[in-house]
């Protein structure tokens, strides 16, 4: 079946702040409820899996190990079993850097379901530009 958008969507924020320190920050899963909203608006750490409440309903949430190369890939488990890969870096640009998200279109997400989704993590990285800037 063809589609009207791709089956992925690359995102960016250029933020005005050291990569060390962006990475630093996303890579804490206590703070995506900061950075993150839509996801939930709280975390816990049960049984060593990071869980949040969301709409989608209880999701656990894995990050890729910390790693020196600014990769945030991580993936969200939906309570039926299903799992979604989010690939995430942080990458250096002089001073600050460019967080890139890349949404990727589940089989059979339509394309206002897929659009919706776009719009959740472009607002997501806006407010992890403003925060982060806020804090430096």
């Amino acid at each position: 079946m063809a589609t009207a958008t791709s089956s992925h969507r690359h995102l960016a924020a250029q933020i005005d702040r050291p990569a060390k320190d962006v990475y630093d920050y996303v890579s804490d899963p206590a703070n995506l409820p900061e950075w993150a909203p839509g996801l939930g608006s709280t975390i816990e750490l049960v049984g060593g899996e990071w869980m949040m409440d969301s709409t989608l309903g209880r999701i656990t949430v894995t990050f890729a190990p910390r790693n020196e190369f600014g990769i945030l890939d991580h993936h969200v488990r939906l309570e039926s079993g299903e799992t979604f890969y989010n690939p995430v870096r942080v990458i250096p640009d002089g001073d600050g850097c460019e967080v890139v998200f890349t949404v990727r279109r589940a089989p059979a997400t339509s394309d206002e379901d897929f659009e919706r989704d776009v719009r959740a993590v472009s607002s997501d990285l806006a407010g992890l530009k403003r925060l982060l800037e806020s804090q430096g």
